[in-house]
C-alpha cells in the first residue's frame, strides 16, 4: 500500500504537572468522536468546537461556540445539527441544541451530576453515579429509568450506534468486572456478562452491536464478547509490565479491528480474527512478531503459523514444526501453558497487538480517545487528546508493526496548521 509522506519520528515528549496544568496549557476539558467517527467534539474552557474528519491535511472546524464556559461534555448526533452539552457550572443540567440555528431545543435537570451522555438516532442516555435515564430522542421524553445501579463514579457505559440495535452496556458491580446489557430500544434486559475480575473501566459496541469490547481498571487484558449470547470471542493482552488506564476502545466500521488508547504513549490495534489452530511446519513461514491474530476462544488456541502450517495440520506441526527451534519452542509453550495456573497460562495464549502507534506527547493525566476511519480512501488511525492535539496515522493493513504519524492538528483553538513531530 502506498503511504503518504510521513512526519519525522521522534521520542515521546513528557507533559508534566497533572490535570490542572494540562488543562491550563490546552484549555480542552473533553474530547470524543461522534457515533461513526466522522467528526470530533471538543469541550473547552470557553465553549466547544466541532471538527469534521474528511481530509488528512486540513481539519475543518464545523462550528465554534464561545459563550458557554467550562464545557465538560459535548456529544454530537452523527453529522446532524443536534449537540448535547453539559457545563461545569451546571453539572446536573443537560442542554440539547441545534447549533446551526443557534437555538436550544430543550434542557433537563437530573438528581445529581451528569457523568456521561450517549446517543443514537432513537435514544439519548444520561448516566449518573447510581442510575441511567433513557430518553426518546424525538421528543426527549424519559421512556425508562434504570435505578439503583452499582456505584459508577466515572459514568462508564456505552450505547450501540445502530438504528437496528439499541444495546446499552453498564457496570453490573462496583467490585468485579460484571457488565449488564440492556436493550434501550425495546426496554428489556438482555444479558449479564462476567467480563473481568476487577471493575470495568471502558466498554464499546461494534457498529452493528454484534460485539462488545471491555477492559478493566487494571488495563492489561481486553476482551471481546459476542452479542446477545455473551460468549467470549477474543482476548488480548495489552501489556504485562504495568497497569494503565485505558481511556477508549473503538471498533473499525467492519468490526475486524479494535483500537485501544490509554494514558500512555502507545495506542494498540488488534485484529479480530480466529487464531490458527496449528503450528507451521515450514520454518520459513514462521517469524517472531509476524502476523498476529487475536486469541480466538474456541478456535483451538494455537500459535498462528503460515499457509503451509494450515495445510499440514496439527500432526504435521508436531513432527515438522518441532524440527525447527521456532516450531519446537512454540509447541512447548502451548503445551506447558495447560499445566500453569490459569492466570499464568492465559499470558501465553492471549493475542497481542497487530499494530502500534506512538503519541509524540506523553501526559499521564491526559485523556486520549481513538477511532479508525477511511480518510482520502485510505485507512487511518485517529487519536484526539485533551492535550489539545489530534493525530492521524497511516495503517498499512498488509504488514504488522508501527503506524506512521502523517499529520497532527490543533483542536484547542491554537491554530489549524499541523506541526512536525520533532
Amino acid at each position: 500500500m502506498m503511504q503518504p509522506s510521513s512526519m519525522s519520528p521522534a521520542p515521546p515528549q513528557e507533559c508534566g504537572g497533572g490535570p490542572a496544568v494540562a488543562a491550563a496549557h490546552s484549555g480542552v476539558r473533553y474530547v470524543t468522536f461522534n457515533q461513526d467517527q466522522s467528526a470530533v467534539c471538543v469541550g473547552c474552557d470557553s465553549g466547544f468546537r466541532l471538527f469534521s474528519l474528511n481530509n488528512v491535511d486540513k481539519l475543518d472546524e464545523t462550528f465554534y461556540e464561545g459563550t458557554l464556559n467550562n464545557v465538560v461534555i459535548v456529544e454530537r448526533l452523527f453529522l446532524s445539527s443536534l449537540v448535547v452539552t453539559v457545563s461545569q457550572s451546571s453539572p446536573r443540567k443537560l442542554s440539547l441544541c441545534h447549533f446551526k440555528k443557534g437555538t436550544e431545543i430543550c434542557n433537563y435537570s437530573y438528581p445529581n451530576r451528569i457523568l456521561s451522555v450517549r446517543l443514537n438516532r432513537k435514544r439519548l442516555v444520561v448516566c449518573l453515579t447510581d442510575s441511567l435515564f433513557i430518553h426518546n430522542i424525538r421528543d426527549m421524553k424519559v421512556v425508562h429509568t434504570i435505578k439503583d445501579t452499582p456505584s459508577n463514579p466515572k459514568g462508564v457505559c456505552c450505547l450501540c450506534a445502530s438504528d437496528d440495535c439499541g444495546y446499552l452496556a453498564y457496570p453490573g458491580s462496583s467490585t468485579i468486572g460484571e457488565v449488564q446489557v440492556f436493550d434501550a430500544h425495546h426496554l428489556v434486559p438482555v444479558i449479564t456478562v462476567p467480563a473481568h475480575d476487577s471493575p470495568v473501566a471502558v466498554m464499546a459496541f461494534s457498529r452493528t452491536g454484534e460485539r462488545l469490547a471491555t477492559a478493566s481498571e487494571k488495563g492489561t487484558v481486553i476482551r471481546v464478547f459476542t452479542m446477545p449470547d455473551g460468549n467470549k470471542a477474543f482476548e488480548f493482552r495489552r501489556g504485562v509490565k504495568r497497569c494503565v488506564t485505558i481511556n477508549c476502545l473503538a471498533f473499525s466500521s467492519d468490526s475486524l479491528f479494535l483500537a485501544a488508547s490509554s494514558n500512555t504513549e502507545t495506542v494498540h490495534m488488534f485484529k479480530l480474527e480466529k487464531q490458527r489452530s496449528s503450528l507451521s511446519s515450514d520454518p520459513s513461514a514462521s517469524s517472531i512478531g509476524g502476523t498476529l491474530s487475536g486469541s480466538g476462544v474456541g478456535g483451538g488456541g494455537g500459535v498462528g503459523g503460515g499457509a503451509s502450517g494450515d495445510k499440514a495440520g496439527s500432526a504435521a506441526a508436531a513432527a515438522g514444526g518441532a524440527s525447527s527451534w521456532i516450531g519446537y519452542f512454540g509447541q512447548a509453550i502451548m503445551e506447558s501453558a495447560s499445566f500453569l495456573p490459569s492466570n499464568m497460562g492465559e499470558v501465553f495464549t492471549q493475542g497481542r497487538a497487530a499494530f502500534h502507534a506512538r503519541l509524540p506527547v506523553v501526559c499521564s493525566e491526559a485523556f486520549n480517545v481513538c477511532a479508525m476511519a477511511w480518510i482520502n480512501k485510505l485507512p487511518r488511525l485517529i487519536v484526539a487528546s485533551t492535550t489539545g492535539y489530534l493525530y492521524i496515522y497511516n495503517i498499512d493493513l498488509g504488514e504488522n508493526g508501527d503506524c506512521v504519524l502523517i499529520k497532527q492538528h490543533r483542536i484547542d483553538g491554537g491554530g489549524a496548521a499541523a506541526a512536525a513531530a520533532a
